[in-house]
Protein backbone atom coordinates (compact mmCIF):
# COMPACT_ATOMS: atom_id res chain seq x y z
CA UNK A 1 0.00 0.00 0.00
CA UNK A 2 1.36 3.23 -1.34
CA UNK A 3 1.39 6.32 1.33
CA UNK A 4 -1.19 8.75 0.42
CA UNK A 5 0.39 11.59 -2.10
CA UNK A 6 2.12 8.87 -4.51
CA UNK A 7 0.11 9.08 -7.48
CA UNK A 8 0.35 5.75 -9.51
CA UNK A 9 1.04 7.02 -12.81
CA UNK A 10 3.88 9.26 -11.93
CA UNK A 11 4.55 12.79 -11.99
CA UNK A 12 6.20 15.11 -13.89
CA UNK A 13 8.40 18.19 -13.15
CA UNK A 14 8.71 19.41 -16.63
CA UNK A 15 11.28 22.55 -17.92
CA UNK A 16 12.77 22.62 -14.60
CA UNK A 17 16.68 23.05 -13.82
CA UNK A 18 18.31 19.92 -12.40
CA UNK A 19 21.55 20.08 -10.60
CA UNK A 20 23.40 17.79 -7.88
CA UNK A 21 26.90 17.64 -6.11
CA UNK A 22 28.39 15.61 -8.44
CA UNK A 23 26.70 17.13 -12.38
CA UNK A 24 29.44 18.61 -13.91
CA UNK A 25 26.83 21.37 -14.58
CA UNK A 26 22.72 22.45 -14.26
CA UNK A 27 20.75 20.94 -16.63
CA UNK A 28 17.25 21.75 -17.96
CA UNK A 29 15.14 19.16 -18.74
CA UNK A 30 11.69 17.00 -17.27
CA UNK A 31 11.83 15.04 -14.29
CA UNK A 32 9.20 12.01 -14.08
CA UNK A 33 8.83 10.45 -10.68
CA UNK A 34 7.13 6.93 -10.23
CA UNK A 35 6.80 4.70 -7.06
CA UNK A 36 8.46 7.38 -5.07
CA UNK A 37 11.62 7.32 -7.25
CA UNK A 38 12.76 9.17 -9.70
CA UNK A 39 12.06 7.72 -12.66
CA UNK A 40 13.11 9.99 -15.92
CA UNK A 41 15.69 12.68 -16.43
CA UNK A 42 14.47 13.38 -19.91
CA UNK A 43 14.59 16.64 -22.22
CA UNK A 44 12.28 19.18 -21.71
CA UNK A 45 9.01 18.27 -22.92
CA UNK A 46 9.92 14.59 -23.13
CA UNK A 47 8.76 13.58 -19.64
CA UNK A 48 5.29 11.96 -19.30
CA UNK A 49 2.48 11.95 -16.39
CA UNK A 50 0.28 13.69 -14.16
CA UNK A 51 1.67 17.25 -14.87
CA UNK A 52 2.91 18.49 -10.76
CA UNK A 53 4.74 21.99 -12.09
CA UNK A 54 5.50 23.26 -15.17
CA UNK A 55 8.28 25.61 -14.46
CA UNK A 56 9.27 27.22 -17.79
CA UNK A 57 13.02 27.25 -17.17
CA UNK A 58 12.29 29.12 -13.70
CA UNK A 59 12.35 26.62 -11.01
CA UNK A 60 15.52 24.55 -9.80
CA UNK A 61 14.64 20.87 -8.62
CA UNK A 62 18.02 20.39 -6.05
CA UNK A 63 18.45 17.00 -3.78
CA UNK A 64 16.76 18.05 -0.29
CA UNK A 65 18.57 19.68 2.29
CA UNK A 66 19.93 16.53 4.97
CA UNK A 67 20.17 17.85 8.65
CA UNK A 68 23.17 15.57 9.66
CA UNK A 69 23.29 16.82 13.12
CA UNK A 70 20.31 17.89 15.34
CA UNK A 71 18.10 17.56 18.50
CA UNK A 72 14.64 18.18 16.95
CA UNK A 73 12.67 18.19 20.16
CA UNK A 74 14.46 20.91 21.58
CA UNK A 75 12.51 23.34 19.49
CA UNK A 76 10.50 23.72 23.05
CA UNK A 77 13.52 24.63 24.68
CA UNK A 78 14.41 27.37 21.97
CA UNK A 79 15.45 30.82 24.01
CA UNK A 80 16.08 29.33 27.14
CA UNK A 81 19.74 30.24 28.26
CA UNK A 82 20.57 32.51 25.47
CA UNK A 83 24.56 34.10 25.10
CA UNK A 84 26.25 31.31 27.78
CA UNK A 85 29.06 29.47 26.99
CA UNK A 86 28.36 25.26 26.11
CA UNK A 87 28.84 23.87 29.96
CA UNK A 88 27.29 26.85 31.89
CA UNK A 89 24.12 26.95 29.34
CA UNK A 90 24.08 22.88 29.34
CA UNK A 91 24.08 23.12 33.17
CA UNK A 92 22.00 25.68 34.29
CA UNK A 93 19.34 26.38 31.56
CA UNK A 94 19.01 22.58 29.52
CA UNK A 95 19.78 19.81 31.78
CA UNK A 96 17.09 20.98 34.56
CA UNK A 97 14.32 21.16 31.60
CA UNK A 98 15.36 18.50 29.92
CA UNK A 99 14.91 16.23 33.28
CA UNK A 100 10.80 16.84 32.96
CA UNK A 101 10.42 15.94 29.46
CA UNK A 102 7.75 13.54 29.33
CA UNK A 103 7.03 11.87 25.75
CA UNK A 104 4.33 13.38 25.02
CA UNK A 105 6.87 16.67 25.14
CA UNK A 106 8.50 14.98 22.68
CA UNK A 107 6.03 14.22 20.11
CA UNK A 108 4.84 17.56 20.06
CA UNK A 109 8.22 19.17 19.62
CA UNK A 110 8.92 16.52 17.03
CA UNK A 111 6.08 17.80 14.89
CA UNK A 112 7.06 21.68 15.28
CA UNK A 113 10.28 21.29 14.56
CA UNK A 114 9.45 19.30 10.87
CA UNK A 115 7.00 22.15 10.15
CA UNK A 116 10.36 23.85 10.20
CA UNK A 117 12.39 21.65 8.64
CA UNK A 118 9.92 20.90 5.84
CA UNK A 119 8.95 23.95 4.90
CA UNK A 120 13.27 25.11 4.59
CA UNK A 121 13.75 22.18 2.30
CA UNK A 122 15.40 19.15 4.44
CA UNK A 123 14.31 15.99 3.75
CA UNK A 124 15.89 13.66 6.20
CA UNK A 125 17.53 14.46 9.49
CA UNK A 126 19.86 13.03 11.95
CA UNK A 127 18.68 13.12 15.30
CA UNK A 128 19.90 12.05 19.38
CA UNK A 129 17.68 12.80 22.01
CA UNK A 130 15.08 10.93 24.35
CA UNK A 131 11.78 9.12 23.92
CA UNK A 132 12.81 8.54 20.82
CA UNK A 133 9.96 6.31 19.86
CA UNK A 134 7.89 9.60 19.95
CA UNK A 135 11.03 11.17 17.97
CA UNK A 136 10.14 8.07 15.46
CA UNK A 137 5.50 8.50 15.21
CA UNK A 138 6.31 12.46 14.73
CA UNK A 139 8.97 12.12 11.68
CA UNK A 140 6.60 8.92 10.31
CA UNK A 141 3.56 11.83 10.55
CA UNK A 142 5.98 14.19 9.28
CA UNK A 143 7.42 12.41 5.79
CA UNK A 144 10.68 12.86 6.49
CA UNK A 145 13.11 10.71 6.75
CA UNK A 146 15.58 10.09 9.52
CA UNK A 147 18.57 8.73 11.74
CA UNK A 148 17.60 8.41 15.09
CA UNK A 149 19.66 7.21 18.53
CA UNK A 150 18.58 7.11 21.82
CA UNK A 151 20.91 9.62 23.85
CA UNK A 152 22.80 7.70 26.59
CA UNK A 153 24.30 9.23 29.14
CA UNK A 154 26.60 7.71 32.17
CA UNK A 155 27.29 3.89 32.07
CA UNK A 156 23.72 2.24 32.96
CA UNK A 157 23.12 -0.54 30.79
CA UNK A 158 19.49 0.19 30.90
CA UNK A 159 20.08 3.20 28.13
CA UNK A 160 22.32 1.03 26.36
CA UNK A 161 19.29 -1.90 26.07
CA UNK A 162 17.02 1.05 24.94
CA UNK A 163 19.76 1.99 22.76
CA UNK A 164 19.98 -1.42 21.38
CA UNK A 165 16.12 -1.59 20.83
CA UNK A 166 15.72 1.69 18.74
CA UNK A 167 18.31 -0.02 16.37
CA UNK A 168 16.56 -3.06 16.03
CA UNK A 169 12.94 -2.07 15.74
CA UNK A 170 14.23 0.57 12.92
CA UNK A 171 16.45 -2.13 11.17
CA UNK A 172 14.56 -3.10 7.64
CA UNK A 173 13.14 0.32 7.25
CA UNK A 174 13.47 2.97 4.58
CA UNK A 175 12.31 5.81 5.97
CA UNK A 176 14.29 5.38 9.21
CA UNK A 177 17.72 4.55 10.52
CA UNK A 178 18.56 3.38 14.27
CA UNK A 179 22.40 4.53 15.63
CA UNK A 180 23.75 4.01 18.94
CA UNK A 181 24.12 7.57 20.67
CA UNK A 182 26.38 7.88 23.43
CA UNK A 183 26.33 11.48 24.45
CA UNK A 184 29.68 12.94 24.01
CA UNK A 185 33.43 11.92 25.43
CA UNK A 186 32.74 14.26 29.01
CA UNK A 187 29.44 12.18 29.66
CA UNK A 188 30.10 8.60 28.97
CA UNK A 189 32.84 7.22 30.86
CA UNK A 190 36.02 5.52 28.14
CA UNK A 191 34.90 1.82 29.45
CA UNK A 192 31.47 2.21 28.35
CA UNK A 193 31.94 4.24 25.00
CA UNK A 194 33.69 0.89 24.63
CA UNK A 195 30.97 -1.36 25.25
CA UNK A 196 28.68 1.01 22.93
CA UNK A 197 30.97 0.34 20.16
CA UNK A 198 31.99 -3.23 20.75
CA UNK A 199 27.75 -3.32 20.58
CA UNK A 200 27.22 -0.88 17.52
CA UNK A 201 29.89 -3.47 15.68
CA UNK A 202 28.01 -6.56 16.62
CA UNK A 203 24.67 -5.14 15.72
CA UNK A 204 26.41 -3.67 12.25
CA UNK A 205 25.12 -0.44 13.32
CA UNK A 206 26.33 3.33 13.10
CA UNK A 207 26.95 5.39 16.12
CA UNK A 208 26.54 9.51 16.59
CA UNK A 209 27.90 11.15 19.16
CA UNK A 210 29.29 14.73 19.85
CA UNK A 211 33.63 14.91 19.84
CA UNK A 212 35.44 18.16 20.57
CA UNK A 213 32.91 20.49 20.18
CA UNK A 214 35.05 23.07 23.03
CA UNK A 215 38.53 23.53 24.23
CA UNK A 216 37.04 22.36 27.62
CA UNK A 217 36.53 18.90 26.29
CA UNK A 218 39.55 18.84 24.44
CA UNK A 219 41.29 19.70 27.39
CA UNK A 220 39.25 17.06 29.25
CA UNK A 221 39.90 14.46 27.29
CA UNK A 222 43.85 15.01 27.32
CA UNK A 223 44.09 15.93 31.15
CA UNK A 224 41.60 13.98 33.06
CA UNK A 225 41.83 10.91 30.52
CA UNK A 226 44.73 11.17 29.62
CA UNK A 227 44.67 10.15 25.65
CA UNK A 228 44.40 11.96 22.70
CA UNK A 229 41.00 12.28 21.54
CA UNK A 230 41.35 10.18 18.19
CA UNK A 231 43.16 7.64 19.91
CA UNK A 232 40.11 7.54 22.36
CA UNK A 233 38.00 7.21 19.24
CA UNK A 234 40.51 3.93 18.23
CA UNK A 235 40.70 2.59 21.81
CA UNK A 236 36.50 2.64 22.20
CA UNK A 237 36.33 0.83 18.94
CA UNK A 238 34.17 3.76 17.20
CA UNK A 239 36.23 3.94 14.69
CA UNK A 240 35.84 0.55 13.64
CA UNK A 241 31.66 0.85 13.42
CA UNK A 242 29.41 0.65 10.27
CA UNK A 243 29.26 4.59 10.27
CA UNK A 244 30.45 6.89 12.63
CA UNK A 245 29.19 10.47 12.91
CA UNK A 246 31.18 12.65 14.62
CA UNK A 247 28.71 16.33 15.60
CA UNK A 248 31.33 19.71 15.60
CA UNK A 249 34.60 18.51 15.29
CA UNK A 250 35.87 21.71 16.09
CA UNK A 251 39.01 21.14 18.03
CA UNK A 252 40.66 18.18 15.18
CA UNK A 253 43.99 19.20 14.46
CA UNK A 254 45.53 18.49 11.38
CA UNK A 255 47.65 15.54 12.50
CA UNK A 256 44.49 13.75 13.08
CA UNK A 257 42.81 14.14 9.50
CA UNK A 258 44.65 11.17 8.39
CA UNK A 259 43.12 8.96 10.80
CA UNK A 260 39.30 10.64 10.09
CA UNK A 261 39.42 10.25 6.30
CA UNK A 262 37.81 7.14 6.47
CA UNK A 263 34.88 6.20 4.03
CA UNK A 264 32.64 5.01 7.33
CA UNK A 265 33.41 8.66 9.28
CA UNK A 266 31.81 11.95 8.67
CA UNK A 267 32.28 15.02 10.83
CA UNK A 268 29.04 17.10 11.28
CA UNK A 269 29.90 21.02 10.80
CA UNK A 270 27.29 23.12 12.88
CA UNK A 271 28.48 26.52 12.08
CA UNK A 272 25.98 28.46 13.76
CA UNK A 273 25.97 26.26 16.98
CA UNK A 274 29.13 26.88 17.33
CA UNK A 275 29.46 30.48 17.05
CA UNK A 276 26.71 31.08 19.09
CA UNK A 277 28.16 29.14 21.93
CA UNK A 278 31.07 30.46 21.50
CA UNK A 279 32.87 26.77 20.72
CA UNK A 280 35.24 28.31 17.81
CA UNK A 281 35.74 27.20 14.19
CA UNK A 282 36.24 23.76 13.28
CA UNK A 283 39.31 23.24 10.49
CA UNK A 284 37.00 22.25 7.85
CA UNK A 285 39.02 23.06 5.07
CA UNK A 286 41.84 21.13 6.70
CA UNK A 287 39.27 18.37 6.61
CA UNK A 288 38.01 18.74 3.15
CA UNK A 289 41.76 18.94 2.07
CA UNK A 290 42.55 15.56 3.60
CA UNK A 291 39.96 14.06 2.43
CA UNK A 292 37.33 13.48 5.64
CA UNK A 293 33.65 14.04 4.97
CA UNK A 294 32.03 16.94 6.60
CA UNK A 295 28.22 17.51 6.46
CA UNK A 296 26.33 20.19 7.95
CA UNK A 297 24.12 20.46 10.63
CA UNK A 298 21.90 23.06 12.73
CA UNK A 299 22.26 21.18 15.81
CA UNK A 300 18.94 22.01 18.36
CA UNK A 301 17.09 24.79 17.83
CA UNK A 302 17.62 25.88 21.51
CA UNK A 303 21.48 26.42 20.50
CA UNK A 304 21.05 27.88 16.74
CA UNK A 305 17.88 28.62 16.74
CA UNK A 306 17.43 27.86 13.74
CA UNK A 307 16.48 24.85 12.04
CA UNK A 308 16.75 26.56 8.81
CA UNK A 309 19.76 24.46 6.74
CA UNK A 310 20.35 27.87 4.18
CA UNK A 311 21.53 29.56 6.82
CA UNK A 312 24.56 26.82 7.64
CA UNK A 313 24.90 25.93 4.12
CA UNK A 314 25.90 29.82 3.91
CA UNK A 315 27.86 30.20 7.05
CA UNK A 316 30.21 26.87 5.89
CA UNK A 317 30.94 28.61 2.70
CA UNK A 318 31.94 32.13 4.48
CA UNK A 319 33.23 31.59 7.37
CA UNK A 320 36.30 29.71 6.33
CA UNK A 321 37.06 32.17 3.87
CA UNK A 322 37.26 34.76 6.51
CA UNK A 323 38.94 33.02 8.77
CA UNK A 324 41.59 32.01 6.29
CA UNK A 325 41.35 35.08 4.00
CA UNK A 326 41.09 33.09 0.94
CA UNK A 327 37.60 33.50 -1.06
CA UNK A 328 38.37 29.83 -2.50
CA UNK A 329 38.53 28.13 0.67
CA UNK A 330 34.99 26.33 0.21
CA UNK A 331 33.31 26.39 -2.76
CA UNK A 332 29.73 26.77 -3.05
CA UNK A 333 29.51 23.19 -4.77
CA UNK A 334 31.31 21.90 -1.57
CA UNK A 335 28.93 23.50 0.78
CA UNK A 336 26.52 21.64 -1.16
CA UNK A 337 27.62 18.52 -1.41
CA UNK A 338 28.00 18.78 2.38
CA UNK A 339 23.97 19.34 2.48
CA UNK A 340 22.85 16.76 0.94
CA UNK A 341 24.64 13.75 -0.59
CA UNK A 342 27.36 13.98 2.73
CA UNK A 343 24.78 13.85 5.01
CA UNK A 344 22.30 11.39 3.12
CA UNK A 345 25.74 8.72 3.03
CA UNK A 346 26.07 9.74 7.02
CA UNK A 347 22.85 8.85 7.93
CA UNK A 348 22.68 5.38 6.06
CA UNK A 349 20.67 7.03 3.13
CA UNK A 350 22.60 5.18 0.04
CA UNK A 351 19.92 6.46 -2.51
CA UNK A 352 19.35 9.89 -1.71
CA UNK A 353 20.97 13.32 -2.30
CA UNK A 354 21.72 12.95 -6.19
CA UNK A 355 19.55 13.47 -9.04
CA UNK A 356 19.77 10.06 -10.47
CA UNK A 357 17.46 7.96 -12.05
CA UNK A 358 16.35 5.26 -9.70
CA UNK A 359 17.54 7.30 -6.50
CA UNK A 360 14.42 8.14 -3.99
CA UNK A 361 12.49 11.29 -5.14
CA UNK A 362 13.91 13.51 -1.78
CA UNK A 363 13.87 16.74 -3.65
CA UNK A 364 12.88 20.10 -3.20
CA UNK A 365 12.06 22.65 -5.72
CA UNK A 366 13.37 26.52 -5.68
CA UNK A 367 11.95 29.52 -6.97
CA UNK A 368 14.41 31.49 -8.93
CA UNK A 369 12.31 34.45 -10.14
CA UNK A 370 12.71 36.62 -6.99
CA UNK A 371 14.81 39.60 -7.86
CA UNK A 372 17.77 38.34 -5.79
CA UNK A 373 18.23 35.35 -8.65
CA UNK A 374 17.90 38.04 -11.69
CA UNK A 375 21.36 37.11 -13.92
CA UNK A 376 21.55 33.60 -12.87
CA UNK A 377 22.32 30.59 -15.13
CA UNK A 378 22.47 27.22 -15.50
CA UNK A 379 26.08 28.08 -15.15
CA UNK A 380 26.03 29.85 -11.79
CA UNK A 381 22.94 28.39 -10.13
CA UNK A 382 25.43 26.91 -7.50
CA UNK A 383 26.93 30.15 -6.21
CA UNK A 384 23.19 32.01 -6.44
CA UNK A 385 21.71 29.23 -4.07
CA UNK A 386 24.40 29.69 -1.29
CA UNK A 387 24.99 33.68 -1.51
CA UNK A 388 21.78 34.90 -2.66
CA UNK A 389 19.34 32.21 -1.57
CA UNK A 390 17.32 31.32 1.44
CA UNK A 391 14.16 29.29 2.47
CA UNK A 392 12.11 31.69 1.45
CA UNK A 393 12.87 30.59 -1.72
CA UNK A 394 11.63 27.24 -1.18
CA UNK A 395 8.63 26.24 -3.39
CA UNK A 396 7.79 22.56 -3.12
CA UNK A 397 9.28 19.72 -1.34
CA UNK A 398 8.59 16.20 -1.93
CA UNK A 399 10.28 12.96 0.30
CA UNK A 400 9.46 9.44 -1.36
CA UNK A 401 7.80 11.15 -4.13
CA UNK A 402 5.01 12.61 -1.95
CA UNK A 403 4.30 16.19 -1.79
CA UNK A 404 5.03 17.47 1.84
CA UNK A 405 5.01 21.27 1.21
CA UNK A 406 3.92 23.48 -1.47
CA UNK A 407 3.18 27.05 -1.24
CA UNK A 408 3.28 27.55 2.00
CA UNK A 409 0.91 24.63 2.57
CA UNK A 410 1.40 21.06 4.20
CA UNK A 411 -0.97 18.90 2.82
CA UNK A 412 -0.81 16.52 5.61
CA UNK A 413 -0.29 18.21 8.18
CA UNK A 414 -2.10 20.83 10.47
CA UNK A 415 0.30 23.57 11.50
CA UNK A 416 -2.11 25.51 14.42
CA UNK A 417 -3.08 22.32 15.64
CA UNK A 418 1.12 21.03 16.25
CA UNK A 419 1.63 24.43 17.62
CA UNK A 420 -0.78 24.83 19.68
CA UNK A 421 0.03 21.93 21.20
CA UNK A 422 3.52 22.38 21.50
CA UNK A 423 2.61 25.87 22.99
CA UNK A 424 1.23 23.97 25.82
CA UNK A 425 3.96 21.27 25.98
CA UNK A 426 6.88 24.62 26.43
CA UNK A 427 4.10 25.72 29.24
CA UNK A 428 4.48 22.90 31.54
CA UNK A 429 8.04 22.50 31.51
CA UNK A 430 8.94 25.63 31.46
CA UNK A 431 6.08 25.84 35.20
CA UNK A 432 8.07 27.26 38.09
Amino acid sequence: MKPEGIIEMGLLLRDVILWDPEMPSPVRGDLVVEDGKISGILGVGEGDGELLLDGGGKFAVLPGFVNAHTHVAMVLLRGLGEELPLMDWLRERIWPVEARLKAEHVLNGTLLATLEMISTGTVAFGDMYFFMDQVAEGTIKSGLKANLSRGITGDDPSKLEDGLALVRNLSGRRDLVGFFGPHAPYTVPPDFLAEVGRLAVKEGAGVHTHWLETTWEDNYIREELKVDPVELLASSGLLEVKSLILAHGVWFREEHMPHLARDNVTVVHNPSSNMKLGSGFAPLRCMLENGVRVALGTDGAASNNRLDMWGELRLAALIHKGIGKDPTAISAREALRMATRNGALALGFQDVGLIREGFSADVMVVDLRGPHYMGVSEATLPEYLVYAGSSSDVHMVMVGGRVLYREGRFPHLDPEKIIQKALRSREELLKP
